[in-house]
């Protein structure tokens, strides 16, 4: 059985000089601590998801990522503990014969199955990738199976994420919900879910991604509610050089956010939030009186 999350998770007040400076509140939505197998804003996801495979009768989960994927690691536990099969499809076939590193070791040990791809197969059948039950092609191949996207962000995942403002309490004009943004899934919730006035800012964690990111949040809002919001948008100048990649400038300001506040800093993307939110707020970019929520989407990896 799949243990239970922790709902609401925990909401943080916390005083950092640059903010306070800048007359803007900071607080720390913790979705790190949401659930221990799946947790942050993968729980968020992937929830709606393992209800319609469990209602639709799907022996199976298949889906996509990388080396180091959170999205293969939550996907392969919560399947396991559901008692369904999970398929994860690896970017990069010379991963195949190399000793495991420990994220694929733990989706392994959870009973995923591991298909290793070229970049070349492995953008294909991404883009295959069509509609909430996947692409024709993946279901031949595997059999009955939900396909999830890379990154778990469909519609579902939409609204999954769109009760994070729910458990918000008084937003109003002065809020900005901010989360960092990897494939727009949860930036397109908590946009849904916002009440009228507050607003939500995504930090882009990859490199290049302007335009493509924005048109992802606009169709995931589609998919989700048959319209687009207003409410949103994303930074593109804090991906510290590209997705996974962690400049020692970031990780001595995360280290050092550690230090002041207790509260582990996972570098990838939370960090990239962090940092972002406090060089806006040092040149000015948010009014006084602004509130930040910033959505910790995840724990530091383990090694």
């Amino acid at each position: 059985m799949l243990e239970p999350a922790l709902l609401p998770t925990p909401l943080v007040d916390c005083t950092d000089g640059v903010f306070a400076r800048a007359g803007v509140e900071l607080r720390l939505k913790r979705d790190d601590l949401l659930h221990p197998a799946v947790p942050g804003n993968k729980w968020r996801k992937l929830a709606p998801n393992l209800a319609a495979a469990v209602e639709r009768g799907h022996p199976r989960l298949l889906t996509f990522g990388g080396a180091y994927s959170t999205h293969l690691r939550a996907v392969a536990a919560a399947a396991g503990a559901l008692g369904l099969e999970s398929v994860g499809l690896v970017r990069g076939e010379e991963l195949a014969d190399r000793p495991r590193n420990w994220s694929l070791r733990a989706a392994e040990r959870d009973g995923m199955r591991l298909e290793f791809l070229t970049r070349a197969a492995y953008r294909e059948a991404t883009g295959r990738v069509a509609g909430e039950d996947g692409a024709d092609g993946l279901q031949r191949r595997w059999g009955p199976c939900l396909v999830l996207p890379e990154g778990g962000s469909n519609a579902l995942a939409v609204t999954g994420a769109a009760a994070i403002p729910a458990e918000l309490p008084d937003l109003d004009g002065r809020d900005v919900v901010c989360c960092p943004v990897g494939t727009g899934g949860t930036l397109a919730g908590i946009a849904a879910g916002l009440p009228p006035g507050a607003r939500a800012l995504g930090v882009a964690v990859l490199r290049g991604g302007e335009g493509y990111l924005e048109a992802e949040v606009a169709r995931l809002h589609r998919a989700a509610y048959g319209r687009e919001f207003d409410n949103w948008r994303i930074d593109h100048a804090h991906h510290g050089g590209g997705y996974g990649r962690v400049p020692a400038e970031l990780a001595a300001f995360a280290g050092e956010f550690e230090r002041r506040h207790g509260i582990p800093v996972e570098l990838r993307y939370v960090a990239k939030l962090l940092a972002a939110l406090a060089d806006l707020a040092g040149a000015g970019a948010f009014p006084r009186g602004t509130r930040l929520t910033a959505v910790v989407t995840g724990l530091p990896d383990p090694e």
